[in-house]
């Protein structure tokens, strides 16, 4: 893939949580040609996390597959712990990628749904970042995976996945004031409709997707990836307690 800019990565190292497919590989990838080591979790599919693992050890950089589910404060700590062994003993930067989503209407929903959704998409967040606070020096980056859906919310059915993106901008905002006397900085990216796996363009929920949007079309995974990119960089330095969208205008 060509770009016609890049961010210098040399030298850092970085954690993508749900790094096996979809927007999370992606990262993974971006950031490894870059020039970042690059540790991704997974909790199923170890092929295609390895998969990801062999792409970024093709270019140069050190790669390492983790299983973690996100979901158990245990292990959501412990991968943060095992990605900064890995990778020589620190951790630069933290991609909180991993989410899981329950649609429906509020009065279907169960709650162990309830309690799946909010212990992967919010606590598995906030106990990735406490743990990555204390390993990351000055210049680290915490990078939240949120959704254009705390912007709007087009339809029914979105409550519970609304809900646990949306606690992610307070979340963001206080990582962002208590880190920052420590040089560290937090930030969050909204994708919108991309075309992933798990959404596909081709889908039976596209035509509706694409309506909603300004540009009429879906995003792709690697265009997320590129603002992940950025705030990961050097450059970034003074962007924090920010929310950028990459939606094509969804919420505009």
């Amino acid at each position: 893939m060509t770009r016609s800019t890049e961010v210098d990565m040399r030298g850092r190292t970085a954690l993508v949580t749900g790094g096996s497919r979809g927007i999370g590989a992606a990262t993974a990838l971006r950031l490894a040609r870059d020039g970042a080591d690059v540790a991704v979790t997974y909790a199923h599919g170890e092929e295609a996390a390895r998969e990801v693992v062999r792409t970024i050890e093709s270019t140069g950089r050190r790669g390492v597959a983790l299983r973690a589910d996100s979901g158990d404060a245990a292990e959501a700590a412990g991968a943060v712990e095992r990605a900064a062994e890995a990778l020589g003993g620190r951790l630069d930067v933290l991609v909180n990628n991993a989410g899981v989503g329950v649609l429906g209407p509020i009065e279907t929903i169960s709650f162990p749904d309830v309690d799946r959704v909010l212990a992967v998409n919010v606590r598995g967040v906030y106990v990735a970042s406490r743990a990555a606070a204390g390993v990351m020096g000055r210049g680290g980056r915490i990078i939240t995976i949120a959704s254009c859906m705390t912007q709007r919310v087009p339809g029914p059915g979105g409550t519970l996945y609304a809900m646990s993106k949306s606690a992610l901008i307070g979340l963001n905002k206080a990582l962002a004031r208590e880190l920052g006397g420590r040089g560290i900085t937090a930030n969050v990216v909204h994708p919108g409709p991309i075309d992933t796996d798990m959404n596909p363009a081709d889908g039976p929920m596209a035509e509706g997707q694409i309506g909603l949007t300004a540009l009429g079309r879906f995003g792709s995974a690697d265009e997320v990836a590129s603002l992940v990119a950025y705030l990961a960089g050097e450059e970034a330095g003074y962007v924090t307690g920010a929310e950028f969208s990459v939606d094509g205008g969804h919420a505009a």
